[in-house]
């Protein structure tokens, strides 16, 4: 008799292998065959043809096993199955037991690495915070090549104190210099003109910028010294350099912990570039092109607030820079050691906005009670507070300084804007947008010749002494923030994730 090397049970068409030997249930071995093509004990490969049909004698069907052929042996069956399966059952717990110890310890050993983690870096931070104030006290500007940013924590001194002597000899000589020149000054040859701007058609989009998730552009900066370079801030707490020329991201900088609300460029001759923002996360951070390696290295990290930063100026001595703050003040920083000069007292109402006088002497600062303080950058005197009349309370979430100095462009309404003139101290015109129109960014231009508004229909420009509308962009849905281009002849805005580009038809 037979037995099936796969089923160890008499087959009942038997076949042998010819390259093993083995005897097969011609059902079985087909089957295993058509899955796997192998021999199953040897692995070797298998056909059909290498089977040979076993012809048996006598062809009787095969008797019943033994152990199954009364009540009694069959229950002594199934008691062994049920012992061996008892058994199987027991080496498994032992085997998930084993696996539960090894991922409790596996848990315990990374919750106490993160905590040395932790510490270590509670320990850097502090560190670095003791290192800033030593250099803070000792006037000491961090290294030039250092890869590593400095924490600059709230210096005491600074705060509520007059500005330093040298700080303000060069805010008055700036204050001097662009003064007499700015006012006499007109427009640039080859500036974009009236006509030109209301030709204006979309002539690129940048799409794709930061992550998708949390989605969406806060601020945008374009480069002076080189246009078709420029700065965005997301939501998903990065800062982007971007190059049009070569649809490249040139720097993806990190180091907020919320969304970025202002970014900024400093471009001075003979010093480097410096790229600064400011976050909902309270601080400000700082970052220097680095002309070795083309990357821009972190140089500080300003903590100053105790509130979300709303606003981020660099000022005309391009020596100093503004913050203001939902904790009611404003604060004034060197860009040559990143350190704290001024911080003004608290004052009544948070700061949502801030702009910077083109001369450099006065800031503009928005609230959420329809109020706009000026006051002097030099002293932190308040030299005017000004309302729109009959107003329900809104937030000023932008303002902007018209180039000749004459004239502040400011919301009066969440969905209007009013140009304030600065010598009579009331608004000299109202330019309604509708009632859908939700403004979220006022800019006027170099020339002070248009005035552009950002909001959530898209873009509008007027024209400024005429107050005529010369030309509106609605395609762009909700826009965040708008800029100028280089002689007025393009229009920069952030849109969701894309940087859009207007200018004249080609």
């Amino acid at each position: 008799m037979f037995f099936c090397s796969i089923s160890g049970e008499p087959p009942q068409d038997p076949v042998i292998s010819t390259k093993s030997g083995q005897v097969y249930e011609r059902r079985l071995i087909l089957k295993y065959i058509t899955d796997n093509g192998t021999d199953p004990l040897t692995g070797e490969k298998l056909e059909e043809s290498d089977l040979l049909t076993i012809k048996a004698n006598p062809k009787t069907a095969p008797p019943r096993p033994a152990a199954a052929t009364s009540t009694p042996a069959l229950l002594h069956m199934l008691q062994n199955e049920w012992d061996a399966l008892v058994l199987e059952v027991f080496a498994l717990k032992q085997q998930y037991n084993s696996t539960r110890q090894e991922l409790s310890y596996a848990l315990y050993a990374q919750d106490a690495a993160s905590r040395v983690i932790a510490r270590l870096i509670r320990e850097r931070d502090a560190a670095r915070e003791a290192l800033a104030n030593v250099q803070a006290t000792m006037g000491i500007a961090p290294a030039s090549g250092a890869a590593e940013d400095v924490e600059m924590a709230e210096e005491n001194g600074a705060q509520e104190g007059a500005l330093p002597k040298e700080i303000v000899d060069q805010i008055d000589e700036t204050q001097q210099n662009l003064s007499a020149t700015r006012k006499k000054r007109k427009a640039p040859a080859g500036y974009t003109s009236t006509a030109e701007v209301k030709t204006f058609v979309a002539t690129h989009t940048i799409p794709s910028l930061h992550s998708a998730s949390p989605a969406g552009m806060t601020s945008l900066a374009v480069s002076r010294l080189n246009p078709s370079q420029f700065l965005t801030g997301g939501n998903d707490k990065i800062v982007q350099l971007y190059d049009r020329s070569t649809d490249k991201v040139l720097a993806s900088l990190k180091g907020h912990t919320k969304k970025i609300n202002q970014v900024a460029f400093r471009e001075h001759e003979g010093e480097s570039t410096l790229v600064l923002s400011a976050g909902a996360d309270k601080i400000a951070k700082i970052w220097a092109h680095d002309s070795a390696s083309s990357e821009y290295i972190p140089k500080a990290t300003i903590r100053t607030h105790k509130g979300e930063l709303t606003g981020l100026v660099v000022h005309p001595t391009n020596s100093i820079f503004a913050l203001s703050s939902l904790d009611k003040t404003y604060s004034l920083h060197e860009l040559s050691n990143f350190t704290q000069v001024y911080r003004s007292a608290p004052g009544e109402d948070a700061f949502t906005s801030l702009a910077i006088h083109p001369d450099g002497a006065l800031l503009a600062l928005g609230t959420p009670s329809s109020k706009i303080q000026i006051c002097d950058v030099r002293s932190g005197n308040i030299a005017a507070s000004i309302t729109p009349p009959d107003a329900s309370p809104f937030t000023v979430n932008s303002l902007s300084f018209s180039e000749n100095g004459y004239h502040l462009l400011a919301p009066d309404s969440p969905s209007s804007v009013a140009i304030w003139d600065l010598r009579k101290m009331k608004t000299a015109h109202t330019i309604p947008l509708g009632e859908g129109f939700k403004v979220n960014k006022v800019l006027y231009d170099y020339s002070a010749q248009y005035l552009g508004v950002a909001g959530s229909e898209g873009i509008r420009v007027f024209a400024h002494k005429s107050w005529d509308e010369l030309v509106r962009f609605e395609e762009a849905g909700d826009v965040s923030d708008i800029v100028f281009g280089e002689q007025g002849k393009e229009i920069w805005a952030t849109s969701g994730r894309e940087v859009r580009i207007w200018g004249l038809p080609a």
